[in-house]
């Protein structure tokens, strides 16, 4: 197994045409280049964790990342199928939501679907 759960997220959400199509302004790691270009994927890492041991080893790590969708009124309308085709592109490389939030911010005017993601990886030889 390669230690790259960031690289194989990236290289999945960006794989996806309609991603691409429905997100205008892109996917980004943590801060979006031009906060003003809606909808836009955000991801970031919550965790990368160690999780089950033998022997005094390491067999198993947890990942855990939450991918938000930014959108506005005017652009809401795409949110959903945004969320389903990550939804089905996190499943398919073994991710599993645990957590789903929507959100607005009364300030900026934008509408905010923080979804938690969380995946086991396993030490190959053990």
């Amino acid at each position: 197994m390669t230690y790259s759960p960031k690289i194989e997220l990236v290289s999945t959400l960006n794989s996806s045409a309609l991603i691409k199509s429905l997100a205008s302004g892109g996917i980004h790691n943590l801060v979006a280049n031009d906060v003003s270009a809606f909808p836009r994927v955000v991801f970031s890492e919550i965790q990368d964790a160690d999780a089950d041991f033998a022997d005094n080893k390491v067999y198993s790590f947890e990942v855990r990342y939450q991918i938000s969708i930014f959108t506005q009124a005017s652009t809401r309308g795409k949110e959903t199928a945004i969320a389903a085709e990550i939804d089905r592109l996190m499943r398919e490389i073994g991710y599993s939501r645990y957590d789903s939030q929507d959100l607005y911010e009364t300030d900026t005017k934008v509408f905010h679907k923080a979804r938690r993601y969380k995946k086991t990886y396993y030490q190959e030889g053990k």
